[in-house]
C-alpha cells in the first residue's frame, strides 16, 4: 500500500457537489475541548492559508488515512472516509466506529458522496491539488495538512494533528497525544537500552509486485517510521536517499546487497500479500543476503500504518521492542 501522491480525476461534476453542500450543522460541545462550541475558528493550514469556520467542526470528512487517524485519535469520528475497507486493513491504531460514508479511493474522492454529508470541514493532504481541491473548497472549508515531510517527519505529523485539533476544538486532546507519544518514545528507548540494542542498524522497508517484478521501498532517512526508530536508539543503514516528502527510496533485490548483516524489518499485509515471503523466497540473491542467512528478517505485525499519526507510531515503538526481544 502506497501513500497517495497525485490526484488524477473526480467522480462527478462539480455542479452535483455544489447542489448538496449549502449548509452545515452546528457543532456540539465535547469533552476536553478548548474552543467554545459556538466560537468562530481560524486555522492556518499547510498552504499558509487561513481556513475560517463559524464554529468548531463537528461533521468532518477526510480523504487520506493520516487525517482520518488524527480525527479518530482526537475523538472526532469522521462521517466520510476514503476507502473505508482499506483503512480497516491497514490502520489498527484508531479504529472507525459506526458507518462512515465511503468517499471512494484516496486518490479520487467522490464529490457526490461529499455533497450528501452536510459537512463542516474536509481534511485533505497536499497531494490533492488543482481543480479537485478548488471544486471541493468552493462549497466546504478545506483544511490541507502535509502527507509527509522528510525534513521533519515527526514535526509535520504533529503539525497536522494541531491543525485538525484547532479546527475541531480538541486542542487539549492534541496536547495529550503529544505527551503520550513522548512518553512512549522515552519508554521505548529505555527498553532498547535495557536490551543492549542501542545503536543497532535496522533496515525497514515494504515491497510490492507488479508484472512479476518485485519493487522494494527502503524507508530511508527522513521517513516517519525510521525517525521513530531513531528516537528510540536504532540507526538507519540504508545508503540511498529517499524522496523529500516521505523519505522513501526504491530498489530491487540486487540493491539489497548494499546492506551488511543488519536487522531487516518489513511491513506487509495479508490483504495484498507478502512479496518477501512469496516472490523472493526462491530468489538466489535474496537467500544469500547476510541478514537472510543469519535469520534477521522480521515481518512486523499487520495493520501498522507507515504514514499515520501518533497512535500508529506508538505501535511501531512497541513492534520494534518486540522484534528486538525475539
Amino acid at each position: 500500500m502506497r501513500p497517495t501522491r497525485v490526484l488524477t480525476g473526480l467522480s462527478v461534476a462539480a455542479a452535483l457537489f455544489a447542489a448538496g453542500c449549502g449548509t452545515t450543522e452546528p457543532a456540539g460541545s465535547g469533552t476536553q475541548q478548548t474552543t467554545a462550541a459556538g466560537a468562530p475558528v481560524t486555522v492556518v493550514d499547510s498552504r499558509g492559508k487561513e481556513v475560517k469556520l463559524d464554529h468548531p467542526a463537528k461533521r468532518v470528512a477526510a480523504t487520506e488515512w493520516n487525517g482520518v487517524e488524527d480525527l479518530v485519535s482526537l475523538g472526532v469520528m469522521p462521517v466520510g472516509v476514503s476507502d473505508v475497507k482499506g483503512y480497516g486493513q491497514w490502520v489498527s491504531a484508531a479504529p472507525l466506529e459506526g458507518s462512515p460514508a465511503d468517499l471512494g479511493t484516496r486518490g479520487e474522492p467522490s464529490l457526490d458522496t461529499l455533497a450528501g454529508l452536510n459537512l463542516d470541514l474536509v481534511v485533505v493532504t497536499d497531494s490533492l491539488t488543482g481543480s479537485a481541491l478548488e471544486q471541493i473548497e468552493a462549497k466546504v472549508p478545506v483544511l490541507v495538512i502535509k502527507g509527509g515531510d522528510a525534513a521533519d517527519p515527526v514535526g509535520a505529523m504533529f503539525d497536522g494533528v494541531d491543525m485538525i485539533a484547532k479546527a475541531t476544538g480538541t486542542e487539549d486532546k492534541a496536547a495529550q497525544l503529544k505527551t503520550e507519544f513522548d512518553a512512549k518514545i522515552s519508554d521505548g528507548k529505555a527498553q532498547v537500552d535495557k536490551l543492549g540494542a542501542g545503536g543497532q542498524p535496522v533496515a525497514f522497508s515494504d515491497a510490492y509486485t507488479s508484472s512479476g517484478i518485485v519493487t522494494i521501498r527502503p524507508y530511508a532517512k527522513g521517513s516517519l517510521v525510521s525517525e521513530v526508530f531513531s528516537r528510540i536508539g536504532l540507526t538507519n543503514p540504508w545508503p540511498m536517499a529517499g524522496d523529500g516528502e516521505y523519505g522513501l527510496a526504491q530498489a530491487d533485490v540486487e540493491g539489497l546487497t548494499q546492506l551488511p548483516d543488519v536487522r531487516f524489518w518489513y511491513m506487509a499485509n495479508n490483504s495484498e500479500g507478502d512479496p518477501y515471503a512469496t516472490d523472493l523466497a526462491g530468489n538466489a540473491i535474496w537467500r544469500n543476503l547476510p541478514f537472510v542467512r543469519s535469520g534477521k528478517v522480521e515481518r512486523l505485525p499487520d495493520s501498522l500504518w507507515m504514514f499515520g499519526g501518533p497512535r500508529s507510531m506508538e505501535q511501531y515503538v512497541d513492534a520494534a521492542v518486540r522484534a528486538l526481544q525475539a
